[in-house]
């Protein structure tokens, strides 16, 4: 099994796991040992999957307003602690390939591997939700084929994904690309970098 065929199966499992429940204050069942990557990877698919129901419950057209400012809030807070859990991946990337010397001609790729890994989270996520409409028992015909065909190019994305993600940690293990780590600068969530915050010293 490829690293990101383990990505997938763990992501797949959080998925099913959060949904024994759909409670986004259910508390987190981590199945994994808190030192291994594949604890990392299931907190990372458990947070997008909390955040994934927040985002379906703040477009409630009914919501109270002062709900809808928690939720948000919550979302916002989410997405640091995502892009957090991110970085803390790509430092076990940093750390696995730290003695691999780069060939001469080695390149970067557009992102880092824990961004890409992000995505595959993500599309965890997809799938099992369009799964869950072609399999709805109060849905058209004509909606459960149009959610089956978007299902097929998920499926297809995410294997495009996996290869692609395979591909390039093997290139950086073997020098011919190299990874660089831009760690995220939200200047919103800073104090001293957001106007509105230190303003109101």
């Amino acid at each position: 099994m490829t690293f990101c065929e383990k990505c997938n199966r763990i992501f797949w499992n959080a998925c099913l796991d959060y949904h024994k429940r759909d409670d986004v204050d259910a508390c987190i069942q981590n199945p994994f040992e808190n030192d291994k990557i594949e604890s990392l990877l299931y907190r990372k698919c458990w947070i997008d999957t909390v955040q994934w129901h927040l985002e379906d419950i703040i477009r409630n057209p009914d919501i109270e307003p002062i709900t809808a400012l928690y939720i948000k809030r919550r979302i916002d807070k989410s997405n640091q602690d995502r892009t957090d859990l991110v970085e803390h991946i790509d430092t076990y990337f940093l750390e696995k390939y730290k003695d691999v010397k780069p060939l001469d001609d080695a390149t970067i790729n557009t992102e880092s591997p824990a961004w890409a890994i992000d995505r595959l989270s993500i599309l965890a996520l997809k799938i099992y939700h369009m799964q869950q409409e072609v399999e709805r028992g109060d849905s058209s015909e004509a909606h459960k084929q149009q959610c089956k065909a978007k299902l097929a190019v998920l499926l297809e994305q995410r294997a495009d994904l996996t290869a692609a993600i395979d591909t390039l940690l093997d290139d950086i293990a073997c020098g011919r690309k190299y990874m660089k780590v831009y760690r995220q600068m939200k200047m919103y969530n800073d104090p001293e970098l957001n106007p509105v915050l230190y303003g109101k010293k």
